[in-house]
């Protein structure tokens, strides 16, 4: 799918995402990776939702987002907060969703100059 926003204003856009990518600023990935207005980590070291942890989540407390978009794949998956408590500890929410609905979601509030992350796992 391809998504279009009017502007970007200089951050970094999803601009499309499928089953085995995500693209962002016409740029494809095709690995799990984080991103954020001003940043993209691509060696983010999540295999898969099942296997998340609050190890996981030290490179996003790094970063200092507002809220971290957690894309867990084709299916909507919703982590125990054990596994995301350190997020908590630091003051940083946790939206789980698919990563379709987290590519779209992370378009809509880095347009409204919100500190998001996009944790997204293909």
């Amino acid at each position: 799918m391809k998504l279009h926003l009017t502007t970007a204003e200089n951050n970094n856009l999803i601009t499309g995402y499928g089953e085995s990518y995500i693209e962002i600023n016409k740029q494809r990935y095709a690995q799990n990776l984080i991103v954020m207005p001003q940043t993209i980590v691509v060696d983010w070291h999540a295999k898969n939702v099942s296997a998340l942890n609050n190890d996981h989540f030290q490179e996003l407390i790094k970063l200092k987002p507002e809220v971290v978009l957690l894309g867990t794949g084709k299916t909507h998956v919703f982590l125990h907060p054990k596994n995301h408590q350190i997020l908590t500890e630091h003051g940083i929410s946790l939206e789980c969703m698919t990563t379709a609905a987290a590519c779209r979601t992370y378009n809509i509030l880095m347009s409204e100059g919100r500190l998001v992350a996009a944790a997204l796992i293909l």
